[in-house]
């Protein structure tokens, strides 16, 4: 089987595919290729989380390096904790994906994300380590772990209400979806510490219920709920509350384009964007890019995957940037994409503007009709794009500039991604599943 680097760190099936063994190589492989003597372990709630983060723990030490247990937590956290101590970690999760999956995301000393260079050498030393009998991995299993999960989460809930600068959330009614996952305890804490009113649902993890019908990818419970409840709106983070998307009050979709949207506008007009400039991934919204030109605000284009987002902020010294999806960065704060981090900044432009969200994402921009589509293909075709150039170009034609067209290689299976986005819905529908039969038909 293959196990490789994709947009995010590596995922897979963790009753037959990544499995205790399988990850203890590439815990060894991650401390020797990041020269990390001493580590941090975090996990979400999945049923196989807590047999991988021993697993980490001994790689790690087969690497002859030290190791500190932080349980379940967020990913942010985590990242937070390798910032604060300067030392390299790794979160054992698989993000959105259903409770069977898992994965593991490294962090370098200091909390960034890793380069597509150190993902390399680290890909080359684990298949390297698979090679070689378990046993090698297996000796490193003598010593201690220490736990430091209640001085971590106590360390993150804290960073994250004072990022408002002593403010507090008094007035706001919110219902948040926790996913059943890594946020389910943290991040009401953080949020009613702030003063907000928070109803919770899907904040029970069992170790099977991570993602399942809730969360960011499945926001319909939240929006009943918010309307149901007459709360001021609705927040739900995914299963490791790196990302997070809203409903307003009458229970309508905010995605990360709009989200990020009304955070950059605030800070833009309070003198605090850096650039002024955003970046986001090339599949931010093209009504995104113009709400941004409008407001003299430059846009950076990234691959898609927060950590590209990252390496561009840091690249060109700039604070804010994000993905459609809901992994947000704001950059002075945090070292990665913050679900929970980003809410309060949402909520802090709520309580400071005294407007509804649904009135700040009117204010903001407006969204262009987007329609997404994927075609499977044989995973060892290895010019898959080439061959479809033409289809886009021709697409791309018929669009002209009312209209954008992304095509692109899932980053974590055999699909070709499709995105047409045009002025009115019936058009990008049309378009899109044109240009998905015509690259079906040309890839047979």
């Amino acid at each position: 089987m293959s196990l490789i680097f994709g947009t995010d760190g590596i995922r897979g099936d963790a009753r037959d595919e990544l499995t205790p063994s399988v990850v203890g190589a590439l815990a060894q492989a991650g401390a020797e290729a990041l020269g990390a003597n001493d580590f941090a372990v975090g996990r979400d709630p999945r049923a196989s989380g807590s047999a991988l983060a021993n697993a980490v723990h001994a790689g790690v030490r087969a690497a002859g390096g030290r190791s500190v247990d932080l349980g379940v937590l967020p990913t942010p956290a985590v990242a937070g904790w390798c910032a604060a101590h300067q030392v390299g970690g790794a979160m054992i999760s698989a993000s959105h994906n259903p409770w069977h999956d898992n994965g593991v995301k490294f962090f370098a000393p200091g909390g960034h994300k890793l380069s597509d260079e150190a993902q390399r050498a680290i890909q080359v030393r684990f298949d390297a380590l698979r090679e070689q009998p378990t046993s090698d991995i297996d000796r490193g299993n003598d010593g201690e772990v220490t736990d430091r999960h209640a001085e971590a989460a106590e360390a993150y809930v804290s960073s994250v209400v004072s990022s408002i600068d002593g403010r507090s959330l008094d007035g706001i009614r919110l219902v948040l979806d926790a996913a059943n996952g890594a946020g389910s305890l943290v991040a009401p804490s953080a949020l009613r510490r702030l003063g907000a009113e928070v109803e919770v649902i899907h904040g029970s993890p069992t170790g099977h219920n991570i993602n399942d019908q809730c969360g960011s990818t499945h926001p319909h419970a939240l929006a009943q709920a918010v309307v149901e409840q007459r709360a001021d709106l609705g927040l739900a983070l995914d299963g490791d509350a790196d990302r997070v998307v809203a409903v307003d009050a009458s229970g309508e979709l905010v995605d990360g384009d709009q989200l990020l949207a009304v955070c950059a506008l605030d800070a833009h007009g309070r003198g605090q964007l850096s650039g002024p400039a955003v970046v986001v991934t090339v599949m931010s919204n093209l009504g995104f890019r113009l709400a941004m030109a409008a407001a003299g605000i430059e846009v950076v284009t990234t691959a898609v995957g927060d950590r590209h987002v990252l390496e561009a902020l840091d690249q060109r010294g700039l604070s804010l940037g994000g993905e459609q999806s809901g992994h947000i960065v704001f950059r002075e704060l945090a070292t990665t994409g913050d679900g929970l981090l980003t809410a309060v900044q949402l909520l802090d432009v709520m309580a400071r503007s005294s407007r509804s969200l649904r009135d700040l994402v009117q204010g903001s921009m407006v969204r262009l009709p987007q329609v997404l589509r994927s075609v499977p293909f044989a995973a060892t075709d290895p010019d898959v794009l080439g061959r479809i150039e033409p289809l886009v170009a021709a697409a791309e034609a018929r669009l002209g500039d009312q209209g954008r067209v992304l095509i692109r290689l899932s980053g974590t299976e055999p699909l070709v991604r499709i995105m047409v986005e045009a002025a009115t819905d019936a058009e990008a529908q049309m378009e899109a599943d044109g240009l998905a039969a015509a690259v079906a038909a040309a890839l047979r």
